[in-house]
C-alpha cells in the first residue's frame, strides 16, 4: 500500500449545517449530492467528505450507529498566532463550537485552539513555528 490518504469521510448529522459552516469559511464543494454527501478538495490528491449519518451507517452494513466522530482531530495550520485567533472567531461565527480557545499548547511551542464543527469533528487550528506547510502541501519539520 502506498503511503497516501485520498479520502477522509465523516458522518454528517446535518448536511445543511455542514454546508453552511464550511461555506461560511469559504470552502467550495467539489461535489454536493443533496441528502447524501458533500465532498471538498482539502489538499492536492485529498478529499474531505461528509456523508449523511443514516447513509454512512447503511454503507457500513453493521448493526448499530457508527456515525459519531471520536478520538481524532483535523488540523489546519496558519502563519501566525493572530491568524489562529481570526480563524477561530470565523469558525465560531459560522456555527462552530470553540472547545479550547486560542492559547499556547503544552507541546512543541505550538499556539492553537480546538473548534468542533456541526458534525462533532474537532479541528485544531494551529501556528507552529517549528514547521511549515509548503504550497504543494508538503509538511517540513525544522532541523
Amino acid at each position: 500500500m502506498k503511503q497516501q490518504l485520498h479520502f477522509v469521510t465523516i458522518a454528517a448529522l446535518d448536511l445543511h449545517a455542514t454546508r453552511r459552516f464550511y461555506g461560511a469559511l469559504g470552502w467550495q464543494p467539489l461535489l454536493d449530492v443533496e441528502g447524501e454527501i458533500i465532498f471538498y478538495q482539502s489538499a492536492p490528491g485529498q478529499i474531505l467528505g461528509f456523508f449523511l449519518a443514516e447513509k454512512f451507517n447503511a454503507d457500513l452494513d453493521l448493526p448499530g450507529d457508527h456515525s459519531r466522530v471520536s478520538g481524532i482531530t483535523l488540523a489546519h495550520n496558519v502563519r501566525s498566532q493572530d491568524d489562529v485567533v481570526a480563524l477561530v472567531d470565523a469558525m465560531a461565527a459560522a456555527g462552530g463550537t470553540v472547545l479550547k480557545p486560542p492559547q499556547p499548547g503544552q507541546f512543541g511551542g505550538v499556539f492553537h485552539a480546538h473548534v468542533q464543527d456541526p458534525n462533532g469533528a474537532i479541528w485544531e487550528i494551529a501556528h507552529n513555528p517549528g514547521w511549515r506547510v509548503d504550497a504543494d502541501g508538503t509538511v517540513r519539520f525544522s532541523d
